[in-house]
């Protein structure tokens, strides 16, 4: 890892909380999702088999935008890079597997959430269909391209992706979308919601 001034030390820290409280919040498990973040043509990507309860600033890998992606990184990392190519406004992308969103997008249809608040962000949320055997190899065009427009987008099966502006931004997407869909799938369980 390669940092060039205090800013995108305490940038990284940030990355690193963020991947933390998507474990501790139930978004992902130990091992699971990945995160990046940008400063300038600087990217930070968490590592492959990444551990969020113990994964450090160190631990970080730097990416260029148009260099080869270095060993180490995540399987996405070429996804994250292909997010911040297409979308310039992008300054973050988290991975996450929110099992409410993951569980309510199985069918492949895009998700418009019901609730104020998660209608208030999304008033639907694309879903993606790609053929888990593909994933590597469609995944970073499929994706990038529909947050190239959207703030959110879900893979069907396998979870979800935000970008935003700043690393606050993408989290508060990741977890406005997984409330959303928690709140969607009460309703039903309660009989409240038919849909």
């Amino acid at each position: 890892m390669s940092l060039k001034t205090y800013s995108d030390y305490d940038l990284c820290e940030k990355l690193v909380q963020c991947y933390r409280w998507m474990r501790q919040n139930g978004i992902n498990d130990s091992h699971s999702g990945n995160a990046s973040v940008r400063a300038g043509d600087r990217i930070w990507v968490t590592p492959t088999g990444a551990c969020a309860d113990s994964l450090q600033v160190e631990d970080l890998i730097t990416c260029r935008l148009g260099d080869t992606i270095p060993e180490g990184a995540s399987l996405d990392a070429p996804l994250h890079l292909a997010v911040y190519e297409k979308n310039p406004e992008a300054q973050a992308v988290l991975h996450s597997h929110g099992p409410h969103t993951v569980a309510l997008t199985f069918n492949g249809e895009d998700f418009v959430p019901p609730d104020f608040e998660g209608n208030y962000y999304f008033s639907s949320v694309p879903v993606i269909t790609i053929p888990y055997e593909q994933y590597v190899e469609q995944a970073p065009e499929k994706v990038s391209d529909v947050l190239a427009k959207h703030k959110i987008t879900v893979v069907r099966g396998h979870g979800v992706y935000a970008q935003g502006s700043t690393l606050n931004f993408a989290y508060k997407w990741t977890c406005s979308l997984e409330l959303s869909a928690k709140t969607t799938f009460i309703a039903r369980q309660a009989g409240t919601l038919l849909v």
